[in-house]
């Protein structure tokens, strides 16, 4: 199936490594021209240099910190200056701390508002002119299984990443007069380098294999195991499309059925 990305340009934040990485060679692969951006340079040019050569594209990789509103501004130019516009935004960053009500302060809760939120704003802000004058644009927010059925211990991102489901659904109504079409993507437990380290120490602290503590991460998922991360890519991949072309305003889980709620 032609998905018509050809020499689409896309963004996609927080990619040198995990889910990022993951959306950003989806993209490559169907012939988008894709920028990659992530804080730390090194990990940044080395997954641009690995994903050029196991692919022929266009990629460019610019140092940026999503939480950095100068570094937002910075991103959107530079993909400007290079490609002429941006088609496609996926906008991606880590996970505000695991804890209870009690455990944060009004700094904690405004770094996560920060990370999780106002990145997404900006974001959005930078580069919906150029969507706008080309009556063009796919917006996907990668939030998390928490905005469809909380996870007791992560308060932070069950309130945060709610908001930027609000925000992509008000978005979704004001924007499909300019064709542009935003969605989300709800990601359950994956398997990044990420959730392999936190396994390898469990599995150190316990006792128990890799696989046994994989195993029960996965035993309250009815497809029986952790997603790989190219499974969440392909679904971000399908929303970036021309064959996306009457799906806005929706939050997709992707989740191996964990979550249980009907909508």
């Amino acid at each position: 199936m032609d998905l018509g990305l050809k020499d689409k340009v896309a963004i996609v934040t927080a990619s040198s490594k995990g889910l990022g990485k993951a959306c950003a060679v989806g993209l490559v692969r169907e012939g988008a021209k894709v920028v990659i951006c992530a804080r730390n340079e090194d990990e940044l040019e080395k997954t641009k240099d690995e994903i050029k050569r196991n692919l022929n594209g266009e990629i460019l990789s610019i140092r940026a910190d999503v939480t950095k509103y100068e570094d937002v501004k910075n991103l959107v130019k530079s993909t400007v200056d290079n490609f002429g516009t941006v088609h496609i935004l996926v906008t991606n960053a880590g996970g505000p701390p695991a804890g209870y009500f009690e455990n944060f302060s009004d700094d904690d809760w405004n770094k996560a508002f920060n990370l999780n939120f106002m990145s997404t704003v900006r974001l959005i802000r930078e580069v919906l002119p150029y969507m706008k004058s080309q009556k063009w644009g796919r917006i996907i927010n990668i939030t998390s299984v928490t905005v469809r059925q909380p996870i007791d211990n992560l308060i932070l991102s069950n309130s945060i990443r709610m908001s930027v489901v609000g925000l992509a659904k008000t978005l979704a109504l004001q924007l499909a007069r300019y064709n542009i079409l935003i969605n989300n993507v709800a990601p359950g437990y994956t398997l990044t380098d990420r959730v392999r380290f936190v396994i390898e120490q469990q599995a150190k602290n316990t006792g128990k294999t890799f696989e046994q503590v994989k195993e029960e991460l996965a035993k309250d998922i009815p497809l029986g195991r952790l997603a790989d991360p190219e499974e969440l890519a392909n679904v971000v991949v399908f929303l970036a499309s021309e064959k996306a072309s009457y799906i806005t305003g929706v939050t997709i889980p992707v989740d191996g059925g964990w979550i249980k709620g009907v909508f």
